[in-house]
Protein backbone atom coordinates (compact mmCIF):
# COMPACT_ATOMS: atom_id res chain seq x y z
CA UNK A 1 0.00 0.00 0.00
CA UNK A 2 1.76 3.63 -1.07
CA UNK A 3 1.45 5.93 1.86
CA UNK A 4 -0.39 8.60 -0.02
CA UNK A 5 -3.03 7.66 -2.32
CA UNK A 6 -4.77 10.61 -3.90
CA UNK A 7 -7.34 11.04 -6.45
CA UNK A 8 -9.74 14.05 -6.15
CA UNK A 9 -11.36 16.76 -8.41
CA UNK A 10 -12.18 20.45 -7.50
CA UNK A 11 -14.35 22.30 -9.70
CA UNK A 12 -14.01 25.89 -10.55
CA UNK A 13 -15.60 28.64 -13.25
CA UNK A 14 -12.56 28.56 -15.25
CA UNK A 15 -10.93 25.14 -14.03
CA UNK A 16 -11.45 21.66 -12.83
CA UNK A 17 -8.67 20.64 -10.85
CA UNK A 18 -7.83 16.59 -11.01
CA UNK A 19 -5.43 15.21 -9.57
CA UNK A 20 -4.35 11.66 -9.36
CA UNK A 21 -1.07 10.14 -7.94
CA UNK A 22 0.08 7.99 -5.38
CA UNK A 23 3.73 8.37 -3.53
CA UNK A 24 5.78 5.35 -1.20
CA UNK A 25 7.36 8.51 1.31
CA UNK A 26 10.40 10.91 0.65
CA UNK A 27 9.56 13.58 -1.13
CA UNK A 28 7.09 14.13 -3.34
CA UNK A 29 7.15 17.14 -5.69
CA UNK A 30 3.94 18.10 -7.14
CA UNK A 31 5.85 20.34 -10.11
CA UNK A 32 4.17 22.79 -12.76
CA UNK A 33 3.73 26.17 -14.16
CA UNK A 34 1.84 28.96 -12.20
CA UNK A 35 -2.17 28.62 -11.92
CA UNK A 36 -1.58 24.70 -13.29
CA UNK A 37 -3.16 23.43 -9.98
CA UNK A 38 -0.68 22.87 -7.80
CA UNK A 39 -1.88 24.64 -4.65
CA UNK A 40 -5.32 23.85 -5.35
CA UNK A 41 -4.26 20.15 -4.65
CA UNK A 42 -1.84 20.18 -1.77
CA UNK A 43 -4.76 22.26 -0.55
CA UNK A 44 -7.63 19.46 -0.98
CA UNK A 45 -4.96 16.85 1.28
CA UNK A 46 -4.62 19.49 3.70
CA UNK A 47 -8.23 19.86 4.09
CA UNK A 48 -8.20 23.41 3.27
CA UNK A 49 -10.25 22.89 0.12
CA UNK A 50 -13.09 20.27 -0.04
CA UNK A 51 -13.11 18.05 -3.24
CA UNK A 52 -16.10 17.75 -5.21
CA UNK A 53 -15.14 14.18 -6.13
CA UNK A 54 -12.46 11.53 -5.13
CA UNK A 55 -10.56 9.80 -2.11
CA UNK A 56 -7.80 11.11 -0.01
CA UNK A 57 -5.91 8.35 2.23
CA UNK A 58 -2.61 8.62 3.61
CA UNK A 59 -1.10 6.00 5.70
CA UNK A 60 -3.76 3.75 5.47
CA UNK A 61 -6.57 6.50 7.30
CA UNK A 62 -9.06 7.68 4.94
CA UNK A 63 -8.93 11.66 4.83
CA UNK A 64 -11.52 12.24 2.43
CA UNK A 65 -13.80 9.94 0.26
CA UNK A 66 -17.09 11.99 -1.08
CA UNK A 67 -18.64 8.21 -1.91
CA UNK A 68 -18.99 7.74 2.44
CA UNK A 69 -18.89 11.04 3.04
CA UNK A 70 -15.94 11.55 4.89
CA UNK A 71 -13.85 14.19 5.39
CA UNK A 72 -11.68 14.85 8.22
CA UNK A 73 -11.13 18.57 9.38
CA UNK A 74 -7.78 19.72 8.67
CA UNK A 75 -6.76 19.85 12.52
CA UNK A 76 -7.38 15.71 12.60
CA UNK A 77 -5.05 15.21 9.37
CA UNK A 78 -1.79 15.63 11.29
CA UNK A 79 -0.51 16.98 8.35
CA UNK A 80 1.91 20.15 8.99
CA UNK A 81 1.70 23.25 6.69
CA UNK A 82 4.56 25.35 4.97
CA UNK A 83 3.19 28.39 3.06
CA UNK A 84 4.92 30.31 0.44
CA UNK A 85 4.75 33.37 2.90
CA UNK A 86 6.13 32.78 6.87
CA UNK A 87 2.75 33.11 8.95
CA UNK A 88 4.93 33.72 11.84
CA UNK A 89 3.47 35.66 15.46
CA UNK A 90 5.14 38.75 14.84
CA UNK A 91 5.15 39.32 18.78
CA UNK A 92 6.44 36.06 19.55
CA UNK A 93 10.36 35.55 19.88
CA UNK A 94 11.83 32.77 17.66
CA UNK A 95 11.78 30.28 20.16
CA UNK A 96 7.83 31.01 21.43
CA UNK A 97 6.99 30.39 17.68
CA UNK A 98 8.80 27.33 17.67
CA UNK A 99 7.04 26.40 20.93
CA UNK A 100 3.72 27.08 19.56
CA UNK A 101 4.13 24.19 16.83
CA UNK A 102 4.37 21.93 20.09
CA UNK A 103 1.25 23.10 21.80
CA UNK A 104 -1.35 20.61 22.97
CA UNK A 105 0.99 17.81 22.08
CA UNK A 106 2.48 14.78 24.08
CA UNK A 107 6.27 15.26 24.27
CA UNK A 108 6.70 11.29 24.53
CA UNK A 109 5.13 11.10 21.12
CA UNK A 110 7.17 14.21 19.54
CA UNK A 111 9.45 12.73 16.13
CA UNK A 112 11.93 15.39 17.18
CA UNK A 113 12.20 17.99 19.51
CA UNK A 114 13.19 21.40 19.86
CA UNK A 115 17.22 20.59 20.19
CA UNK A 116 17.07 18.25 17.37
CA UNK A 117 15.02 20.87 15.13
CA UNK A 118 16.52 24.16 16.08
CA UNK A 119 20.50 22.30 15.14
CA UNK A 120 19.24 20.73 12.30
CA UNK A 121 17.76 24.39 11.04
CA UNK A 122 20.46 26.62 12.13
CA UNK A 123 18.31 28.29 14.82
CA UNK A 124 20.26 27.85 17.91
CA UNK A 125 21.29 31.68 17.92
CA UNK A 126 18.10 33.04 16.59
CA UNK A 127 15.78 31.86 19.55
CA UNK A 128 15.80 35.19 21.12
CA UNK A 129 15.22 37.09 18.33
CA UNK A 130 11.26 38.45 16.85
CA UNK A 131 10.91 37.47 13.35
CA UNK A 132 11.22 41.44 12.17
CA UNK A 133 14.97 41.04 12.71
CA UNK A 134 14.86 38.15 9.88
CA UNK A 135 15.83 37.60 6.69
CA UNK A 136 13.27 36.14 4.32
CA UNK A 137 15.29 32.38 4.71
CA UNK A 138 15.90 32.55 7.96
CA UNK A 139 11.59 33.14 8.40
CA UNK A 140 10.76 30.27 6.82
CA UNK A 141 13.43 27.89 8.48
CA UNK A 142 11.50 29.08 11.39
CA UNK A 143 8.12 28.70 9.92
CA UNK A 144 9.29 24.91 8.70
CA UNK A 145 10.91 24.54 12.26
CA UNK A 146 7.31 24.81 13.91
CA UNK A 147 5.99 22.96 11.72
CA UNK A 148 7.66 19.84 12.22
CA UNK A 149 7.49 20.25 15.81
CA UNK A 150 3.69 19.82 15.33
CA UNK A 151 4.43 16.50 15.28
CA UNK A 152 2.83 15.77 11.44
CA UNK A 153 2.73 12.35 9.63
CA UNK A 154 2.78 14.57 6.62
CA UNK A 155 4.61 17.34 5.96
CA UNK A 156 3.37 19.94 2.96
CA UNK A 157 5.36 22.71 1.91
CA UNK A 158 4.11 25.30 -0.40
CA UNK A 159 6.57 26.62 -3.02
CA UNK A 160 8.32 27.53 0.31
CA UNK A 161 10.59 29.62 -1.68
CA UNK A 162 8.68 31.29 -4.15
CA UNK A 163 9.56 34.78 -1.92
CA UNK A 164 12.83 34.06 -1.80
CA UNK A 165 15.72 35.76 -3.96
CA UNK A 166 18.29 33.36 -5.50
CA UNK A 167 20.90 34.01 -2.78
CA UNK A 168 18.27 33.16 0.11
CA UNK A 169 17.20 30.06 -2.11
CA UNK A 170 20.72 29.15 -2.13
CA UNK A 171 21.29 29.47 1.74
CA UNK A 172 17.82 27.33 2.69
CA UNK A 173 18.00 24.41 0.22
CA UNK A 174 21.26 22.79 1.96
CA UNK A 175 18.92 22.60 5.57
CA UNK A 176 16.09 21.23 3.46
CA UNK A 177 18.30 18.77 2.59
CA UNK A 178 19.68 18.16 5.66
CA UNK A 179 16.15 17.83 6.65
CA UNK A 180 15.29 15.00 3.95
CA UNK A 181 18.27 12.86 4.86
CA UNK A 182 17.69 12.92 8.86
CA UNK A 183 14.15 12.79 9.13
CA UNK A 184 12.06 10.15 8.96
CA UNK A 185 9.16 12.28 7.79
CA UNK A 186 7.46 12.12 4.21
CA UNK A 187 7.22 15.71 2.67
CA UNK A 188 4.62 16.80 -0.50
CA UNK A 189 6.17 19.74 -1.60
CA UNK A 190 5.47 22.19 -4.42
CA UNK A 191 7.10 23.67 -6.72
CA UNK A 192 7.85 25.33 -10.45
CA UNK A 193 11.54 25.22 -9.92
CA UNK A 194 13.05 22.09 -11.28
CA UNK A 195 16.46 22.36 -9.41
CA UNK A 196 14.72 22.18 -6.57
CA UNK A 197 12.89 18.95 -7.32
CA UNK A 198 16.44 17.29 -8.24
CA UNK A 199 18.17 17.97 -5.36
CA UNK A 200 14.97 17.50 -2.89
CA UNK A 201 12.29 15.00 -4.29
CA UNK A 202 12.07 11.49 -4.67
CA UNK A 203 8.73 11.34 -6.61
CA UNK A 204 7.75 14.10 -9.36
CA UNK A 205 3.79 14.81 -10.03
CA UNK A 206 3.50 17.08 -13.07
CA UNK A 207 0.99 18.95 -12.67
CA UNK A 208 -0.32 20.84 -16.14
CA UNK A 209 -3.98 22.65 -17.02
CA UNK A 210 -5.53 21.89 -13.72
CA UNK A 211 -4.48 17.39 -14.62
CA UNK A 212 -1.94 15.28 -13.51
CA UNK A 213 -0.12 14.85 -16.55
CA UNK A 214 2.58 12.26 -15.58
CA UNK A 215 4.19 10.52 -12.39
CA UNK A 216 6.95 9.06 -11.65
CA UNK A 217 10.46 8.96 -10.10
CA UNK A 218 12.11 11.86 -10.27
CA UNK A 219 15.15 10.47 -13.18
CA UNK A 220 12.12 8.74 -14.54
CA UNK A 221 10.34 12.07 -14.91
CA UNK A 222 12.95 14.57 -15.65
CA UNK A 223 14.33 12.19 -18.51
CA UNK A 224 11.24 12.60 -20.70
CA UNK A 225 11.05 14.92 -23.17
CA UNK A 226 7.48 14.23 -24.12
CA UNK A 227 6.43 16.06 -21.08
CA UNK A 228 8.23 19.80 -22.44
CA UNK A 229 4.93 21.45 -22.59
CA UNK A 230 3.98 20.84 -19.25
CA UNK A 231 7.14 21.47 -17.37
CA UNK A 232 8.16 24.22 -19.28
CA UNK A 233 11.96 22.56 -19.13
CA UNK A 234 12.70 22.92 -22.87
CA UNK A 235 16.46 21.88 -23.05
CA UNK A 236 16.67 17.92 -22.62
CA UNK A 237 18.72 16.30 -19.92
CA UNK A 238 18.82 12.96 -18.39
CA UNK A 239 19.09 12.64 -14.25
CA UNK A 240 21.10 9.14 -13.18
CA UNK A 241 21.98 7.68 -9.90
CA UNK A 242 26.02 8.35 -8.94
CA UNK A 243 28.94 7.41 -6.01
CA UNK A 244 30.68 10.27 -5.16
CA UNK A 245 34.55 9.27 -5.63
CA UNK A 246 37.36 10.64 -3.87
CA UNK A 247 39.00 14.35 -5.09
CA UNK A 248 41.65 14.46 -6.46
CA UNK A 249 44.24 17.13 -6.36
CA UNK A 250 43.68 19.02 -9.12
CA UNK A 251 40.00 19.63 -8.22
CA UNK A 252 38.28 17.12 -10.07
CA UNK A 253 35.39 14.80 -8.36
CA UNK A 254 34.54 11.47 -9.89
CA UNK A 255 30.82 10.12 -10.00
CA UNK A 256 30.62 6.87 -10.58
CA UNK A 257 28.10 4.88 -12.10
CA UNK A 258 27.02 1.97 -14.02
CA UNK A 259 28.21 3.50 -17.42
CA UNK A 260 31.78 4.75 -15.88
CA UNK A 261 33.04 7.66 -13.73
CA UNK A 262 32.13 10.90 -14.65
CA UNK A 263 34.69 13.32 -13.85
CA UNK A 264 33.75 16.76 -12.91
CA UNK A 265 34.87 20.22 -11.21
CA UNK A 266 33.83 22.31 -8.51
CA UNK A 267 32.01 20.02 -6.35
CA UNK A 268 32.55 19.41 -3.05
CA UNK A 269 30.89 16.29 -1.78
CA UNK A 270 31.49 13.91 0.99
CA UNK A 271 33.50 10.08 -0.98
CA UNK A 272 30.90 7.21 -0.86
CA UNK A 273 27.76 9.36 -0.91
CA UNK A 274 24.86 8.83 -3.23
CA UNK A 275 23.98 11.73 -5.68
CA UNK A 276 21.65 12.40 -8.76
CA UNK A 277 22.82 14.67 -10.82
CA UNK A 278 21.61 16.07 -14.25
CA UNK A 279 23.30 16.43 -17.45
CA UNK A 280 21.96 18.49 -20.05
CA UNK A 281 21.59 17.66 -23.72
CA UNK A 282 23.11 20.69 -24.98
CA UNK A 283 26.61 19.78 -23.20
CA UNK A 284 26.65 16.37 -24.85
CA UNK A 285 28.62 16.03 -27.73
CA UNK A 286 28.59 13.12 -30.15
CA UNK A 287 31.53 11.46 -32.56
CA UNK A 288 31.31 8.37 -34.75
CA UNK A 289 35.17 7.88 -33.52
CA UNK A 290 36.78 7.92 -30.62
CA UNK A 291 38.60 11.58 -30.04
CA UNK A 292 42.16 11.76 -29.61
CA UNK A 293 44.42 14.89 -28.17
CA UNK A 294 41.17 16.82 -26.77
CA UNK A 295 40.19 18.69 -24.17
CA UNK A 296 37.03 17.27 -22.84
CA UNK A 297 37.56 14.90 -20.17
CA UNK A 298 34.58 12.55 -20.29
CA UNK A 299 33.91 10.33 -23.60
CA UNK A 300 31.51 7.68 -23.02
CA UNK A 301 30.89 4.70 -25.99
CA UNK A 302 27.58 4.59 -26.57
CA UNK A 303 24.40 2.85 -29.05
CA UNK A 304 21.77 5.63 -30.52
CA UNK A 305 18.31 4.48 -28.89
CA UNK A 306 16.51 7.33 -30.67
CA UNK A 307 16.32 10.52 -32.59
CA UNK A 308 13.94 13.15 -32.11
CA UNK A 309 13.39 15.56 -34.40
CA UNK A 310 12.48 19.44 -32.89
CA UNK A 311 10.28 21.86 -34.85
CA UNK A 312 13.83 23.77 -35.35
CA UNK A 313 16.78 23.40 -36.28
CA UNK A 314 18.35 20.47 -33.35
CA UNK A 315 17.52 17.17 -33.20
CA UNK A 316 17.19 15.46 -29.54
CA UNK A 317 19.86 11.79 -29.53
CA UNK A 318 19.27 9.54 -27.20
CA UNK A 319 21.95 7.73 -25.97
CA UNK A 320 22.70 4.53 -23.94
CA UNK A 321 26.11 5.21 -22.63
CA UNK A 322 25.33 1.52 -19.57
CA UNK A 323 25.35 -1.41 -21.76
CA UNK A 324 22.93 -3.56 -22.52
CA UNK A 325 23.35 -5.27 -18.29
CA UNK A 326 22.31 -1.79 -17.02
CA UNK A 327 21.59 0.89 -19.45
CA UNK A 328 22.15 4.67 -18.79
CA UNK A 329 20.74 6.56 -21.34
CA UNK A 330 21.34 10.13 -21.75
CA UNK A 331 20.41 13.19 -24.14
CA UNK A 332 22.53 15.14 -26.57
CA UNK A 333 21.52 18.21 -28.53
CA UNK A 334 22.99 18.06 -32.55
CA UNK A 335 21.84 20.03 -35.08
CA UNK A 336 19.57 18.35 -37.43
CA UNK A 337 22.51 19.14 -40.58
CA UNK A 338 25.06 17.17 -37.78
CA UNK A 339 22.58 14.37 -37.31
CA UNK A 340 22.38 13.72 -41.27
CA UNK A 341 25.72 14.27 -41.86
CA UNK A 342 26.87 11.76 -39.51
CA UNK A 343 24.19 9.23 -40.48
CA UNK A 344 22.63 9.45 -36.54
CA UNK A 345 20.39 6.65 -36.24
CA UNK A 346 19.11 4.36 -33.76
CA UNK A 347 21.20 1.30 -33.03
CA UNK A 348 24.06 3.46 -34.33
CA UNK A 349 27.66 3.43 -32.14
CA UNK A 350 28.98 6.78 -31.02
CA UNK A 351 30.92 8.52 -28.69
CA UNK A 352 28.94 10.53 -26.30
CA UNK A 353 31.45 13.52 -25.00
CA UNK A 354 31.31 15.90 -21.81
CA UNK A 355 32.65 18.64 -20.50
CA UNK A 356 33.53 18.43 -16.66
CA UNK A 357 32.69 21.93 -16.46
CA UNK A 358 29.62 20.97 -17.70
CA UNK A 359 27.65 19.81 -14.42
CA UNK A 360 27.71 22.32 -11.70
CA UNK A 361 26.13 22.40 -8.03
CA UNK A 362 22.74 23.08 -9.08
CA UNK A 363 22.19 19.98 -11.02
CA UNK A 364 23.39 17.61 -8.18
CA UNK A 365 20.92 16.47 -5.58
CA UNK A 366 20.76 13.80 -2.82
CA UNK A 367 20.58 10.62 -4.04
CA UNK A 368 17.32 8.55 -3.59
CA UNK A 369 15.78 7.71 0.03
CA UNK A 370 13.22 5.62 -1.60
CA UNK A 371 15.09 3.28 -3.74
CA UNK A 372 12.84 4.75 -6.83
CA UNK A 373 15.75 6.56 -8.98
Amino acid sequence: MSLIEFEAERRFDDLTVHGSFEAEGGVTALFGASGAGKTTLINMLAGLERPDTGRIVVGGVVLFDSKSGINLAPERRRLGYVFQEDRLFPHFSVGRNLAYGTKGKNPSTQPVDMGVVTKLLGLEHLLDRRPATLSGGEKQRVAIGRALLANPAILLMDEPMAALDATRRAEILPFLEQMREQLDIPIVYVSHNVDEVLRLADTMVVIGGGETKASGPVADILSRIDLRQWTGIHDAGAVITATVGDQADDGLTALKFNGGALQVAGLRLTPGRQVRLRIHARDVSLALEKPNKISVLNVFPGEILEVNQTDGAQADVRVNIGGTSWPVPIWAQVTKRSAADLGLAPGTHVFALIKAVAVDREDVGPGPTTGHS
